[in-house]
């Protein structure tokens, strides 16, 4: 039995062997001892074989684990419960690091080589400006708003739009907008928001933003960054996780009745980071992660003084060995001693009631609404808040021991979607000797909008890793979840699994295996007893799903065409707006080319249809919207379409664009008769010839200066961090007027 072991089948146990209920884990065989002892060698073998020896947990099939929660009988077995996560956390990180030293002893660093120096900086923006007449009413007529997924569930942006006023995070601060006549948009308030404002709510007067504070740090001097880069979150899954930016939370509420001085009522703080939200009505859900590092158990560190990884290093193999040894010993007695407090995350709420200053500084002391697994979900916690905006009550929450991941919510529930490795690289679902190599956790979360409720339901497992919150979707009492296995180019499959609440967990009741071997899923979307997936490899299957029978979900239709969607958007019921990639064929694979844009015509299930393609550019070429569904803009009162783009052209067959002609909004009158019809652009960046800085990124990571885009009757807003430009549909190259968010 190996370490691992041990410690899943103590938490499994609820500890009554190993905490004796006290919260005080048995510690009394370190991991080298104990493999040694498993293997019948002396204690002190290790120090003779540098591997850390630990290997694949023991999990044999009467062994299989499920994804239940249980709630937290009380303090002590929630603190016993996280002292055991914190053991397995620990360990795992030093192995890691343990390896990474010993692989550094002897490494003879290479001679620094000349590197070539180029100048990627982006060329100044610039306007024109050209005065036309506006309207005189406070608010437009008709006017785009947020792309969310669910109809009347709102998702958080750093962009709101009323129709009237146009609310933006930039520069540091919440700016407010009089934004009609468009022509005469103004900023007419601001107000410093703490840390980096990422984004915000607007509803009733109140503005919800939530911002991102400092690093974060284990106590050890050494920062983390989650998600896919620091500073950054994950939007569209292919590259990167569901972790939130890696930084601390702040919450904070603002009265807008006077909207050239936004008041403070409510600042909420959280050592957790953001995941996601949602508002629905007066409720606002936020979901927040809590990674051992922003536990402050003070004394637990990943690397010995003076020890690291590189190259000409002056330790030897025997020094690694002594150093992480004492380490280790020295971060178990640090566990072993912490007290609740010191192991809790933290979340303070102070709230403006009846003009006085309420105060609530531990949210989660009483561990009530507190859920362990026995399944060994991750080693960290994920949290989900409700804030009633028209009480201004104390928060609700729910927390579960769990790593977070991917969230889909409907208006009665919301779903957290954890991906897990496969064997030998963490934590498992399935039996030792099954087929599957990867596998989702969803988590389902019961909401009340009308009381702000949040309660914990159950749990479920699928095959396979979801996408993104596109790739779940709820429909009469039951969950689509479609998931691929495996990484292209090597082998992989898709699986569409159909879930339904049962006694406390989530069961699959229906499964479509094995959809588009050798291919991965690229987007997804469901229209109630439908669903439309779209995977690649070098061609664009689109798959129409039948969904009727929640049991037996079909393949009704398919559709191959070259390149790939990202996007897809419903037109209608019978209508798909897609946007993607277009493909240069190579044989066993293909090469993403130039932004593609497509009508298809679902009518006939049987017999999905492409009735109108555009495509953009070159290779290089590349837009916010296609792997952020916020930056897509339909404005269906119009049949205009806004997509954020950087045009690259000379590239193609693998080789980047070497050209900039456009790098700005681009708009189209988009009909099912004529198709795509360009209207124009509004240019932010001059074109040129030195495109290095703009057309040489991957094809997940847009280079689009443009991220947002409004659109308010004949009036077109378009969106940097730093600038904002209004233009008449009539004449988009010609700004009328423009807003600088950095004065």
């Amino acid at each position: 039995m190996t370490k691992r072991t041990l410690l899943l089948l103590c938490v499994a146990t609820v500890f009554a062997a190993c905490s004796g209920g006290d919260g005080n884990v048995d510690y009394d065989v370190v991991p080298w001892e104990r493999d040694a002892r498993d293997e019948g060698d002396a204690p002190d073998a290790h120090y003779t074989d540098p591997d850390w020896i630990g290997g694949t947990p023991d999990v044999t099939p009467s062994q299989t684990l499920t994804a239940a929660l249980q709630p937290a009988a009380d303090c002590n077995e929630a603190l016993a419960h996280l002292k055991a996560q914190l053991l397995v956390s620990m360990e795992a990180q030093l192995e890691a690091n343990y390896h990474a030293a010993i692989a550094s002893v002897g490494n003879v660093c290479p001679p620094e080589p000349d590197y070539l120096l180029m100048d990627c900086s982006a060329a100044d923006g610039y306007w024109e400006g050209e005065d036309t007449t506006g309207g005189d009413t406070d608010e437009a007529s008709e006017y785009s708003t947020t792309n969310t997924q669910v109809a009347d569930v709102d998702e958080a942006d750093f962009l709101k739009n009323d129709g009237g006023f146009v609310y933006i995070l930039a520069d540091g601060r919440l700016q407010i907008l009089d934004a009609w006549p468009a022509d005469e948009a103004h900023r007419i308030g601001s107000v410093p928001i703490d840390g980096e404002p990422r984004r915000l709510f607007v509803h009733d007067d109140l503005a919800v933003v939530y911002a991102s504070m400092g690093s974060l740090n284990d106590g050890s001097g050494y920062g983390y960054g989650y998600g896919d880069g620091y500073g950054s979150e994950c939007t569209y899954g292919y590259g990167c996780d569901f972790t939130g930016d890696g930084r601390a939370l702040q919450m904070t509420v603002w009265d807008l009745s006077d909207k050239s001085a936004p008041t403070l009522v409510r600042e909420t703080t959280f050592t957790g980071s953001y995941v996601a939200s949602r508002r629905i009505d007066d409720a606002v859900y936020t979901v927040v992660w809590f990674p051992e590092p922003m536990v402050p158990l003070a004394g637990v560190m990943y690397w010995p003084n003076g020890i690291y990884s590189g190259c000409d290093v002056s330790y030897t193999k025997a020094e690694v060995v002594e150093a992480f040894d004492t380490l280790y010993h020295h971060n178990v007695d640090a566990i072993e001693h912490a007290n609740l407090a010191s192991v809790l995350p933290g979340a303070n709420d102070r709230r403006l009631v009846n003009g006085a200053w309420i105060e609530s500084a531990d949210l989660f002391g009483d561990c009530q609404g507190f859920y362990v697994d026995t399944a060994h979900d991750g080693t960290t916690l994920t949290a989900v808040f409700g804030l009633d905006l028209a009480s201004n009550d104390p928060l609700t929450q729910t927390t579960v021991v769990a790593a977070p991941g991917a969230v889909y919510a409907s208006r009665d529930g919301l779903y957290m979607a954890t991906r897990h490795t496969p064997q030998g690289q963490g934590d498992w679902y399935y039996e030792s000797e099954s087929e599957v190599s990867e596998a989702t956790t969803v988590h389902r979360f019961v909401l009340d909008p009308a009381t702000v409720g949040v309660d914990y339901f159950g749990s479920g497992v699928v095959k396979g890793r979801v996408l993104n919150q596109f790739a779940m979707d709820e429909y009469e009492g039951h969950l689509r979840v479609a998931t691929t296995t495996g990484f292209l180019p090597g082998p992989a499959t898709n699986t569409l699994s159909v879930l339904k609440p049962g006694d406390g967990a989530l069961d699959v009741v229906g499964l479509l295996d094995n959809l588009a071997p050798d291919e991965d899923i690229r987007s997804v979307r469901f229209n109630g007893d439908v669903g439309f997936i779209v995977t690649f490899k070098k061609t664009d299957p689109l798959f129409v799903l039948g969904l009727a029978d929640p049991t037996a979900p079909v393949v009704k239709g398919e559709l191959k065409i070259p390149g790939f969607s990202t996007y897809m958007h419903l037109m209608d019921e019978s209508h798909i707006l897609a946007l993607g990639y277009d493909a240069d064929d190579m044989g066993d694979f293909a090469w993403f080319n130039g932004v593609l844009l497509q009508i298809f015509d679902v009518t006939d299930l049987a017999h999905p249809a492409l009735m109108h393609k555009e495509v953009i550019g070159t290779r290089g070429t590349s837009s916010e919207a296609l792997t952020d569904h916020l930056a897509f803009t339909y404005f269906k009162a119009r049949d205009a379409l806004a997509i954020p783009i950087t045009i690259c052209e000379g590239g193609g067959m693998g080789q980047y664009g070497s050209e900039l002609t456009f790098s700005g909004l681009r708009v189209y009158n988009v009909t099912l008769e004529q198709g795509f019809t360009l209207l124009g652009g509004i240019p932010h960046v001059p074109a040129s010839d030195d495109a290095y800085s703009f057309c040489s990124s991957w094809w997940t990571d847009a280079n689009s200066l443009v991220k947002r885009s409004i659109f308010m009757e004949d009036w077109v807003f378009s969106i940097t961090p730093a600038e904002i430009k209004v233009s008449s549909l009539a004449d988009l190259e010609h700004p009328v007027t423009s807003i600088d968010l950095l004065e």
